[in-house]
């Protein structure tokens, strides 16, 4: 398996080219182990069962700005299987300044840390995983950009994940998740259609 990063603040391809950003060490480029829908990017730690993911979605028009991390956390949830009471909690939404990202064609940009109760692969065994979620709103393309930080707090004794449970070697931070959020940046807008 190769490493998707390559120097320490190399700028990394993302969807042939057309977004770039800097993706933090150790990482794995899940593409090269399994399907990807071609809306995302998916990286994994190499040694730890911290995942990224950037995400192309549909715009969500009828969601007010300051709504939209939220509204995507909420539909991340259901995804998980995570929606029943006590199964997630947003603990903090703050805007982010233009003046600090790359990708300035954004009409606003969020970030959001919740955590969800999730199961792996539909596993009864529920994980405890902190999800710091930055939202790059792109109107004039119809497209919100997700970026997906998962890392998990507490892995139940019965998950596949538990084999990684104390091999944290060097793992990702949210620094490192904040410098791929700031330094993404589009360089083809043809990616949009």
């Amino acid at each position: 398996m190769q490493s998707a990063a390559g120097s320490a603040h190399e700028a990394h391809p993302l969807f042939g080219g057309a977004l770039s950003a800097v993706i933090p060490h150790s990482t794995t480029d899940v593409s090269e182990l399994r399907e990807i829908p071609d809306n995302q990017e998916v990286f994994a730690h190499a040694h730890t069962d911290q995942s990224l993911i950037v995400e192309l979605v549909e715009y969500q028009e009828q969601v007010a700005d300051q709504d939209a991390a939220k509204y995507h956390f909420e539909d991340i949830a259901g995804s998980n299987k995570a929606l029943e009471p006590g199964a997630f909690e947003v603990t903090s939404v703050v805007a982010l300044a233009k003046s600090e990202l790359s990708l300035s064609e954004c009409s606003s940009a969020w970030m959001l840390t919740g955590t969800q109760c999730v199961s792996k692969f539909n596993e009864e065994a529920r994980n405890t995983v902190t999800l710091h979620l930055g939202l790059v709103r792109l109107p004039q393309f119809s497209t919100d950009v997700l970026i997906s930080f998962n890392d998990p707090q507490s892995i139940s004794p019965d998950s596949s994940s538990a084999s990684a449970v104390g091999t944290h070697q060097q793992p990702w931070t949210v620094q490192d998740f904040e410098r791929l959020l700031q330094t993404l940046t589009l360089h083809d807008p043809g990616l949009f259609g």
